[in-house]
């Protein structure tokens, strides 16, 4: 995956950019505040169609604008497509790939990247919707059917919720539950069989990268827990077993979900738990052996995708340059440089950087590249 050039209008605090990028390490340099950020939020809007920073997209249209455009030429397997997106004030934002109207659910996959920021250093400390979202985010861009599973889930849940809020004014809408609790659980098997499939892979990929950035002191592991669990959660476990399990658990907490008018287990309540050397990473582990175990996660990432799609995404950096070490700074450049990954960086200080001829610096300035 390569992008060959970025053109913003009225984005955020650019009237006008237009940019062509290095297939090798593009590095971003300016003061805070003054434009960084939102060249990598815009690659990361046209990937998945969702901002990293804000909910509202009209937050992206320049000041006292009414429309903002995104267009970025891209290579996929040597293919140049060119992915552009429209924002309007209020209204529905507008897609068009190769000079064709799609919809939001044929974007994912189209454009594919891994945002590292400074956010994601908190992955380990952070809450379980993080990890469950960093999750989704990747399968997404892997498979389409995923995408589509995941919202249809969540438009069920909302459904069953609502229902739940309804049963406790009126008991006699229970049985209207059964249709509900077959669906979420069909929805939910699969999502979750798709997850421990993604983990176990993640799982043996991190450890492999965290081996090597720990110099083979220190052992990872990721598993994927399922809210309320009381099966034998592997890799090997079948669909159907996970359907009925959901079925059976819906049922035994259904008075519970009444109570509080929410629905107690699913794909939405589970989580990923990190060990180094089998000792629980979130709760005992230093802070420089969770930026490693995050960091060894983006690296093994990179890879997954490049096994599932055929190439290694474009990888966008966010500020995340100086809170690493010069180990795990230094480890990181070596391994884009030696893979050949196309890397979007943004910082304050060039001197993190070698100036050896192979990194492309842009200085950014006030909305500006000069």
């Amino acid at each position: 995956m390569n992008i060959k050039n970025i053109i913003l209008h009225n984005y955020r605090n650019y009237v006008q950019l237009n940019i062509d990028l290095s297939p090798n390490i593009n590095i971003f340099v300016g003061y805070n505040a003054q434009g960084k950020t939102n060249i990598i939020e815009a690659v990361h809007f046209a990937a998945i169609g969702i901002s990293h920073r804000t909910r509202n997209d009209s937050d992206l249209i320049y000041w006292q604008k009414n429309e903002a455009n995104i267009n970025i030429k891209f290579a996929k397997m040597r293919i140049v497509s060119e992915l552009k997106i429209i924002l309007k004030k209020n209204q529905r934002k507008q897609l068009i790939f190769n000079g064709e109207n799609i919809k939001q659910k044929e974007l994912p996959g189209l454009l594919t990247m891994i945002l590292f920021s400074p956010e994601d250093l908190m992955l380990i400390k952070g809450s379980p919707m993080q990890r469950r979202r960093f999750l989704d985010i990747e399968l997404s861009q892997i498979s389409l059917l995923y995408y589509n599973q995941l919202v249809q889930y969540n438009k069920i849940l909302l459904q069953r919720n609502n229902l739940l809020k309804k049963i406790k004014e009126n008991n006699k809408l229970i049985n209207m539950l059964d249709m509900w609790d077959e669906q979420l659980a069909k929805s939910a098997a699969f999502i979750v069989d798709k997850r421990l499939k993604n983990v176990d892979k993640l799982n043996k990929l991190a450890q492999y990268t965290h081996a090597y950035i720990s110099g083979d002191k220190e052992r990872l592991e990721i598993k994927y827990n399922m809210c309320k669990n009381n099966i034998n959660l592997s890799v090997d476990i079948k669909y159907n077993q996970l359907y009925d399990w959901y079925i059976n658990n819906l049922k035994k907490y259904r008075k519970n979900d009444i109570f509080k008018g929410s629905t107690s287990i699913g794909p939405h309540r589970d989580d990923i738990y990190f060990f180094i050397n089998d000792i629980d990473l979130k709760s005992f582990g230093s802070q420089g052996q969770q930026r490693s175990a995050v960091l060894s996660l983006k690296l093994a990432e990179l890879e997954l995708l490049k096994n599932e799609t055929g190439e290694y995404p474009v990888l966008l950096l966010d500020d995340v340059m100086s809170e690493l070490d010069n180990n795990r700074r230094n480890s990181l450049l070596e391994f884009l440089q030696k893979k050949n990954i196309q890397t979007l960086i943004t910082a304050t200080d060039k001197s993190l950087f070698d100036d050896n001829g192979k990194n492309n610096f842009f200085i950014i300035d006030n909305g500006k590249v000069v």
